[in-house]
Parts: C-alpha cells; structure tokens; sequence
C-alpha cells in the first residue's frame, strides 16, 4: 500500500514538471526567447491591444488646381476694326490744307516791286489778275471771301507775303464777276495815325467801327485807314 502511494506521489510530481516545462515554454515561444506565447482562447482578451499610436486629424483635402488665365493678346495682334468703320472715321475728318512754304524774294522781284509794294501793287489795281500776282508774289498764304454793304460776297482777297518785308501781310482783293485787283491791303507793324498824318495830308472822313476802333478815309486820295483804340494803325487799303 505505502508502495503505492508513493507512486501516486511520483506521477503528480511528473505532471507538475511537465506543467512546469510546458509553461516555460509557452512563455519563450516555440521559436524562442521574445516570441508572443499562443494562448488559449479563453485567456485571449476580447478587445484590441493598446498600439500607442494616436491619429491626428488630417489636413482638408486640396482644392483643385486653378485653372491657368490666358492673358488678352497684345494690341497689335488684335483684329482690325471693319474697314468701313475706319474709312467713315478718314472721312468724318476735315481736310487739310497743304503748308505752302513762302519763297524768299527774288532780286529780280524787289527791282520790280521797288520800296514801296503797296504803291506798286496800286498801280496794278483794275490791271491785275490773280494769276499775275501768283507770278510776282508767289503762291498765296490763304484767301477768303469779301463782301459787299449788303453783306453778300462779291470778291476774293488773297493773302501773300510782303517780299519787302515792310509789312506784315500784304492782301489783295479781287472782282468777283472781272477778277480784276480792286483793292490793296498792308499790315504795318509800327505806324500810328499821327504817322498817317505826317505823311498823308489832306481831308478825311471819320467813322466808328465796332470794338473802339476808327475808320478813316482820305477824300483826296485812294486811301482808307483802320485804326485800334489806342491809335495804332491796323491796316491800310489802297483803292
């Protein structure tokens, strides 16, 4: 009996060693020290293992790329306007007038004209057509219409340049119906009425004239004055 029991005691023994063994290597891992044991269902936890990591939210998502702006085109490659549109804009325009560059005199002309151009051009008054002066004084600066006491034209007066240079325009003024030279005007720079007395005498007739100014007019000779407010000599006209 007591042999026995000693057996017992021995096969308990062996089963707590085997236990022992076992659990050792259920801890180390069939393939080692530092492999996970395999643990029975029942011992396994029910909820997922603690992985220390922390998701933090993400950025928003990106917007999408703008799409590129095609800048406008030069100026000189953009398309013309229609031509009718810029021949209607050439058209609207008003003409012109050609620059018609004056002439030095010539030698031969102040010998013919001599000191005085507007006596000399007098001379030619009912002789003179506007070709001839063309031929003397050159190409007209501008010309423009004259009138008559009913304010009707009856005449054009063409501007040259004085080829004495004694003053500073000289005008004449041609018939409507003959072209003949009726009328010669000087512009002379410094002359006054007093001047005009010294060197004109003889009666004259006065008149006013709008914006202050005087008209006189010799009675003994072919010859008006147009005189400023202050006394200065606007024009003379030869007749």
């Amino acid at each position: 009996m007591k042999w026995f029991r000693l057996v017992c005691l021995a096969a308990v023994a062996g089963q707590w060693v085997d236990s022992g063994a076992a659990a050792d290597r259920a801890a180390t891992g069939p393939e080692g020290p530092g492999t996970t044991p395999k643990l029975a269902p029942v011992l396994r936890p029910s909820e997922p293992s603690d992985s220390g990591q922390v998701m933090l939210p993400g950025l928003p998502p990106a917007a999408p790329a703008p799409k590129p702006v095609t800048s406008a085109p030069p100026a000189d490659r953009l398309a013309p306007p229609p031509a009718t549109h810029m021949e209607d804009a050439v058209l609207r325009r008003p003409p012109v007038p050609p620059v018609v560059p004056v002439a030095p005199a010539k030698p031969s002309q102040l010998m013919e004209i001599g000191r005085e151009v507007a006596a000399y051009c007098q001379k030619q008054i009912g002789h003179w057509k506007e070709a001839d002066a063309r031929k003397l004084l050159g190409e007209p600066k501008r010309h423009r219409p004259a009138y008559d006491e009913k304010h009707e034209v009856n005449g054009t007066i063409y501007a040259f340049a004085d080829p004495t240079n004694k003053y500073k325009e000289l005008e004449l003024d041609f018939d409507q119906q003959s072209g003949a030279l009726r009328t010669v005007f000087v512009y002379p720079p410094r002359l006054t009425w007093q001047d005009c007395r010294r060197l004109w005498n003889g009666p004259v007739a006065a008149a006013d004239v709008p914006q202050g100014r005087k008209f006189y007019s010799y009675t003994n000779r072919r010859l008006d004055v147009l005189v400023d407010p202050t006394g200065q000599v606007i024009s003379l006209g030869w007749y």
